[in-house]
This record gives structure tokens, C-alpha cells and sequence, in this order.
């Protein structure tokens, strides 16, 4: 794969300027970047360069028209010294229907694979090895094509960047309070609400910022139509343990098919424990917090892999569980799919990707 890849790399790293200890999310990044383009009906020139800006015209259809995917993955340095990427496979999947929704062509999963695993051979001293820290991989592809013109780009550049990342929620005890949006929406039947675009998430500023304000940490998001059904979280899918079976609202096109999501489903599925993917009522989920029938509420996200949810505030009240932190299942799942991501719990469903680090790049190097 790549073997016409250039690679060029930094005069002088800057890992030794960064804070390990003082991580964000997103605002440190790691010394290189690979690019490719598509131009001429072909995705080529592969590279892998210092991290830095790109050349982009100001009629770039992406900054008009939004015509822009991404995904976000995270790599692991584990306890045995081995690097891991998580499912990579469903991302370069999801990537793919992404682009089909958004009129972009596709990047083959092994050519995602492959450009992932270049750039964190290359700059694998960037993992952290902090627990509860990881190198986070932002893949994106946006339209490059100039002119104003309301129609596909013809051109594109497909970027990954990567960037050591601190916990998405700082206090992984406490739990977080959720909004639910009576007002906006994020998604409706027909329109982009499952695929990974950039249009999506501009959706969500407005109200998330909102919520912020009024102490929350982000929306949850509601039907488009109603404003009555449960859909997911700013930045993770939902989940509603009821007694003995836990729920999550289907997937009906509207809701982002999240990695975690599924890897929480396989995991209940495998622990005999029964979960429903159905429609839910915000009016059973207030219900089943005052009655104790719901005894857990949790988000699942790549970035904060699984985070307890305490309150979530609804026309004008505040509904708040019994306890203000992780549940037994909350924590047994996050303990499981943390334990897999670092080596220390057995990978039987071969979720990780095991990056050799280790092995030369046989490819042709920049100057």
C-alpha cells in the first residue's frame, strides 16, 4: 500500500514542549498529518507531512456548502508496551456511507487503514501513557473545488491528524447533567442525521451552547418531529437501564451509528443482558427516574467512551437519579471496553488494531 508515499518530516519535534499533564481535547497536535487529494476521478499523492495549515481557496465548495465528513478514533499505548487502535474497521465503514450521503468518494477502508497506520508509526511517542489519556485520530475529507456553483465538488483533500488527548469528561465519578431540547433539532427523517458531517455538528452549537450556560454539559436531542423520543447526546449515543434490560433508541437514519454504541450492545449482548434498540419516550425516562424503575442513565462516545448521565432537566424541571455517579453496569461497561482499548481484558470480538511500531517504513522519504 502507498508506494509512492512521501513522507517529510519536522525539523524538530515539539513533543517535548507539551504538557502531559495539562492535556485538552484538541488543541495540542502531534508533529505530522498525511494527506492525499482527488483530483482527475483518482484519489493520489499520498504524504505525510509536518502538521500544519493547507492551501484552501475561499470558494472551496466545503466552506459553502459543507460539503464535509469526518470520524474520530483513538489509539492506546498499553501496560505491555503495544499500540492499539480501536475498531477501526466500523469507522472506515462508516466513513464510506458518510461520503456516499454527502456525494464524495469514498476512501477505501484499507487505504484509511493504511494512512492511519503510517502516521502513528511515525509519531507513536505522541500516545500518552497516562491512563484514561489516548491519541486521538481525526480523519476528515472536504470539497476543494473553487466556485460557487450549488453542486459536488470535483476535487477534495482527505486529511488525519492526530492529538494527544485528555479524559472528554474530567471527573469520571460525578455525573454529567443533560438538557433535552424541546425547541431544535438536530436531525430529521431524510436528511443527514446518521452520517459523520461537519453540517450536523453546526446544528448543535447553538442549543449545546445554550445548555452550557445554564450549567449542563450538553442536549439532549429529541425527536425532529414531535420532540418526544430520545434520540442521543451532543457527543454520545444514550442508554437507559430499566431494572433488567437496558434500551437505546433504534437507529431510524436520524442518530449517528456510534463505534461505542455498538461495542456497549455486543458487550450487554454477551453478559446475557437483554437490550432494546426501540423507540423512547422522554416521558418514560422522567417517569422511570422518579419511580426507581430506571436505575441507570450512561452516554457512550469515542471521546468519552462511557460517561454516567445524573440529571437531565425537561420542561422546565430537573429530573435527577438516585445516585450522582456511575451505576454498577456503567462501570463494569467502561472498566471492559477501557481494559480491551489498553490489552488488559481479552479482545475476543478482535476489536483493536495492533500497530507494529516498531517495523521500518519502507516508502520513499522527503527531504
Amino acid at each position: 500500500m502507498f508506494s509512492d508515499l512521501r513522507i517529510h518530516t519536522v525539523e524538530r519535534s515539539r513533543l517535548d514542549d507539551v504538557d502531559f499533564d495539562a492535556l485538552g481535547f484538541g488543541d495540542v497536535f502531534s508533529d505530522h498529518m498525511f494527506s492525499m487529494v482527488y483530483e482527475d476521478g483518482r484519489w493520489q499523492r499520498p504524504e505525510i507531512l509536518p502538521f500544519g495549515t493547507v492551501p484552501l481557496h475561499p470558494s472551496a465548495l466545503s466552506l459553502h456548502y459543507g460539503q464535509a465528513v469526518f470520524e474520530g478514533l483513538k489509539a492506546f499505548h498499553g501496560p505491555d508496551g503495544r499500540v492499539r487502535i480501536f475498531r477501526p474497521d466500523m469507522n472506515a465503514k462508516r466513513l464510506v456511507e458518510s461520503c456516499e450521503r454527502l456525494c464524495i468518494p469514498a476512501v477505501e477502508p484499507e487505504v484509511f487503514h493504511a494512512a492511519i497506520e503510517y502516521l502513528v508509526k511515525l509519531d507513536h511517542a505522541w500516545i500518552p501513557r497516562v491512563r484514561g489519556q489516548s491519541l486521538y485520530i481525526r480523519p476528515i475529507i472536504f470539497g476543494t473545488e473553487s466556485h460557487l456553483e450549488v453542486r459536488p465538488s470535483g476535487t477534495f483533500r482527505f486529511i488525519v491528524m492526530t492529538a494527544p488527548v485528555r479524559k472528554y469528561f474530567q471527573d469520571d465519578v460525578e455525573a454529567i447533567r443533560l438538557k433535552a431540547e424541546e425547541k431544535f433539532t438536530r436531525a430529521a427523517p431524510g436528511g443527514m442525521g446518521y452520517a459523520k458531517t461537519a453540517g450536523n455538528y453546526a446544528a448543535s452549537l447553538y442549543p449545546g451552547e445554550m445548555g452550557r450556560r445554564e450549567g449542563y454539559a450538553q442536549v439532549l436531542w429529541l425527536d425532529g418531529a414531535e420532540h418526544r423520543y430520545v434520540e442521543e447526546v451532543g457527543a454520545m449515543n444514550i442508554f437507559f437501564k430499566f431494572k433488567d434490560t437496558v434500551v437505546t433508541p433504534g437507529l431510524h437514519g436520524t442518530i449517528l451509528p456510534g463505534v461505542t454504541r455498538d461495542s456497549v450492545i455486543a458487550l450487554l449482548k454477551d453478559k446475557a443482558i437483554p437490550v432494546e434498540e426501540r423507540l423512547v419516550d422522554i416521558d418514560e425516562v422522567v417517569s422511570g427516574i422518579h419511580t426507581g424503575e430506571l436505575e441507570e442513565i450512561f452516554g457512550a462516545g469515542t471521546a468519552a467512551v462511557i460517561s454516567p448521565v445524573g440529571t437531565i432537566a425537561y420542561k422546565g424541571e430537573t429530573h435527577s437519579m438516585r445516585i450522582n455517579g456511575a451505576g454498577p453496569l456503567t462501570r463494569d461497561l467502561y472498566d471492559t471496553i477501557t481494559g480491551i482499548q489498553l490489552g488488559e481484558v481479552e479482545d475476543k470480538f478482535g476489536w483493536t488494531r495492533i500497530v507494529d511500531v516498531d517495523a521500518p517504513v519502507a516508502v520513499a522519504v522527503g527531504d
